[in-house]
C-alpha cells in the first residue's frame, strides 16, 4: 500500500494567491503609525523647548524712572518673572548657581509680574517661594508690568545686569532651553562678568513664557 504524505498547503485565494497573515500586517502598520506619532511628538516638544523667547529691548543705561534703586558700589541684577511660568523654576536654579559661584554678589531684584485685574497674592506661587529662598535677593511685585516695560522685558526669565555706573552689560536668559538646568552661555557670561568684570559676550537667548498676553 502506498502511503501518501500530506503537506498542509496554504489556503489559496482564487484571485490573489496565498492568503497573508492579516493580523501580522496590521500589527506592523499600527506599530509604524505609533512610532511616527511618537517621533513627531518628540520633535514638537524639542522644538518648543529650544525656541527662544523675545529678548528685552533694554535701555543702555539704568532707567531713571524705575522705582528700583541700583547699587552705586557694585553691579545690579534684575530678573523678571511670570509667577505662572514653569520654565522659570530652572532660571531660579541657575541664579542660585551664579550667586554661589561669584565672589561679590550683585544687588539682585526678582520682579514678579501681577497683571491688571488680579487680586493681591496672585503672584505668590511656588515660584515666589523658590525665589524667596535665594540669598540676598529682593522680591518685588510688579503691578501691571510697569517695571518690566521700563526695562523692555517680554519673556519670563529675562535677566539684566547693570554695572556700578548704570551701564547695561548683559541682557538675556540664564538657561540653555526651556526648563532645563545645566551649563549654558548666559550662566557662563554672568559668572565671568561678576567674577572678572568682563565676558566674551553680552547677550544670550532667553527661554520662558511671554510676560504679557497679546491684549495687554
Amino acid at each position: 500500500m502506498v502511503v501518501l504524505r500530506l503537506f498542509r498547503m496554504p489556503t489559496l485565494d482564487r484571485e490573489h494567491g496565498p492568503a497573508r497573515p492579516r493580523g501580522r500586517v496590521w500589527a506592523v502598520v499600527i506599530g509604524a503609525l505609533w512610532l511616527s506619532t511618537a517621533l513627531g511628538g518628540l520633535a514638537v516638544i524639542a522644538a518648543y523647548e529650544n525656541r527662544a523667547g523675545e529678548n528685552a529691548a533694554a535701555p543702555a543705561r539704568w532707567p531713571l524712572q524705575s522705582r528700583l534703586a541700583p547699587a552705586a558700589d557694585r553691579p545690579t541684577l534684575v530678573l523678571l518673572a511670570h509667577p505662572q511660568c514653569p520654565c522659570t523654576r530652572a532660571t531660579f536654579a541657575e541664579l542660585a548657581e551664579i550667586l554661589a559661584r561669584t565672589d561679590g554678589a550683585p544687588k539682585t531684584y526678582v520682579l514678579f509680574l501681577r497683571p491688571a485685574g488680579f487680586s493681591d497674592g496672585w503672584e505668590k506661587t511656588d515660584l515666589w517661594q523658590a525665589a524667596a529662598k535665594l540669598p540676598c535677593v529682593s522680591m518685588v511685585r510688579d503691578d501691571h508690568g510697569v517695571e518690566a516695560r521700563r526695562f523692555g522685558a517680554q519673556t519670563s526669565g529675562q535677566t539684566l545686569l547693570y554695572d556700578a555706573s548704570g551701564a547695561l552689560v548683559f541682557s538675556g536668559g540664564i538657561t540653555g532651553s526651556r526648563g532645563h538646568v545645566g551649563p549654558n552661555a548666559g550662566q557662563a557670561t554672568l559668572i565671568d562678568l561678576l567674577s572678572h568684570g568682563k565676558a566674551a559676550r553680552a547677550r544670550a537667548d532667553v527661554f520662558g513664557c511671554p510676560l504679557f498676553s497679546p491684549a495687554s
